[in-house]
């Protein structure tokens, strides 16, 4: 018997799955891990502790009383884009910059985007600015760490790291590089020295190949350390999201993924390169095809927090409690608005500088109120990008909804309703580790990518049903942006 290995790193767990070539989940393995936040509008992860130690106890865990030889190949992905500083050895300087939710480098967004023009950025790489770019955080990383910056011999990101550690090659999928924003050309396929220049030398950067190419083989010492074969075959690896959205079958031109995770991430598969300031455009996992990107700041963390300030009162449970007094408040949580803008915000806005905020709460509010408020902001999050999926692209031929924010009612409906789309959700919510083990299969011969919607086969559907009780809120929601704009700016 032959195994396809997948495992995903993600902002609050590690996931990993064991599969057989016709997509029959054999072992599963979970392991949470922290995200830290030392100041507001930053978030980051220690690569040896989360990632490594993370990957490496998920092999030994789905590997344990099996032979390791039998694993055909291993596929990884993470979150990202992340931006990881290492030394000539290959280790970590400091702790990895995460993707968009860590909004530090806003002044060198802004000086950056004077400097190269928007224009030109957008042409070259399908992209402007924003926090979910790395180049500002590489250079936030030369001008405010400069000992740090003379140390740093190459720049990593989650599966770049963890890809090395296995097999020695410094690798990065175009997928991923695509959202390395200004530094990758996207026309060309390959890193731009005129948007490296003044920032970092193109040679610190990984060597780049397709998301199902084989990267490496698994050395000694890393087989050792995992309980992988020596030789195992290993992937390029890829962001997190895109690994998601195999999971549930994405792959022909219109298919959307809404992933429920720890920040909303859509992704949209295109007949064309996308060009649109207010998206994210990048090469999807194979060559001659591309995709269109949304995602937002702050959604299945900002539940989490809230979970958190009630788990002393509500204990263990305390989650399924907060969405059973969520859903016996009506739509619209009786006139309460919530602004879920509490890391910034990424698409559409761009606004790294935007504020959270409850707004138009009374003496009748409680807090069911405010948690349905807060899954309801988040939708309205979502409507947003979907018209201006609506206006830059297309409306999604088929959106398919996966994560565990799936498991909210709340928040999986308000999204429909708000966004007047059908969400399909497939029978496994193993996710992206599930999407890995396909996309290890791929990579040896034993999956072909028109095989992705029988690995996972829609189970249900679900449809807008209350869209009137949201047509007066969502254009007052809009409006309470742009009038709170400039107290948050100067906040």
């Amino acid at each position: 018997m032959t195994y396809l290995l997948g495992i995903d790193i993600g902002t609050f767990e590690a996931k990993g799955v064991l599969a057989r070539p016709d997509g029959t989940v054999v072992a599963q393995a979970t392991r949470a891990h922290r995200m830290e936040v030392p100041r507001s509008g930053w978030a980051e992860h220690d690569a040896e502790t989360v990632w490594w130690d993370g990957l490496v106890a998920l092999c030994r865990e789905l590997l344990a009383g099996r032979d390791a030889a039998e694993v055909a190949c291993l596929a990884l992905s993470g979150i990202g884009p992340c931006v990881l500083p290492v030394d000539a050895a290959g280790d970590p300087l400091g702790p990895a910059i995460l993707y968009g939710v860590d909004a530090r480098a806003g002044d060198q967004i802004a000086a950056m985007t004077e400097r190269l023009g928007a224009e030109a950025m957008l042409e070259l790489s399908g992209n402007v600015l924003t926090t979910q770019s790395v180049g500002p955080k590489v250079l936030w990383l030369r001008q405010e760490r400069p000992e740090l910056w003379a140390k740093t011999a190459a720049i990593e990101t989650c599966t770049t790291f963890l890809v090395r550690r296995l097999t020695g090659e410094r690798v990065l999928d175009h997928h991923s590089a695509g959202q390395w924003t200004p530094f990758y050309d996207a026309r060309a396929g390959a890193w731009s020295a005129e948007m490296c220049a003044g920032v970092v030398d193109p040679a610190m950067l990984p060597r780049l190949i397709w998301t199902t190419e084989i990267a490496g083989e698994v050395t000694g010492a890393a087989a050792e350390a995992t309980g992988l074969a020596p030789g195992t075959p290993v992937t390029a690896g890829t962001i997190d999201a895109a690994a998601e959205a195999v999971s549930v079958g994405v792959r022909d031109s219109g298919d959307m993924m809404i992933m429920y995770g720890s920040s909303m991430f859509m992704i949209q598969v295109t007949p064309d390169r996308l060009v649109a300031p207010s998206l994210w455009s990048a090469p999807w996992l194979w060559p001659d095809s591309w995709c269109a990107m949304a995602g937002q700041g702050t959604s299945g963390t900002l539940t989490r927090w809230f979970r958190d300030l009630a788990a002393r009162e509500l204990g263990d449970n305390a989650f399924a409690r907060l969405v059973e007094e969520a859903e016996a408040v009506p739509p619209g949580a009786e006139g309460l608005l919530c602004l879920p803008y509490f890391s910034g915000e990424r698409t559409p806005i761009q606004d790294p500088l935007a504020k959270g905020c409850f707004f138009g709460l009374n003496l009748t509010h409680g807090r069911g109120h405010m948690f349905r408020a807060l899954c309801e902001g988040v939708a309205m999050g979502t409507a947003h990008v979907l018209e201006t999926y609506r206006a830059g692209v297309a409306d999604p031929a088929r959106v398919l909804a996966v994560g565990g924010g799936v498991r909210n009612a709340v928040w999986l409906q308000a999204t429909s309703d708000l966004g007047g789309v059908a969400q399909s959700l497939c029978r496994s919510s193993v996710g992206a580790s599930l999407g890995d083990a396909f996309i290890a299969g791929c990579a040896v011969g034993a999956c072909a990518p028109a095989d992705v919607a029988a690995w996972n086969l829609v189970e249900r559907e679900v449809r807008p049903v209350a869209r009137e009780v949201y047509a007066r809120a969502y254009p007052l929601w809009r409006e309470l942006y742009e009038g709170t704009k400039a107290v948050a700016h100067r906040l």
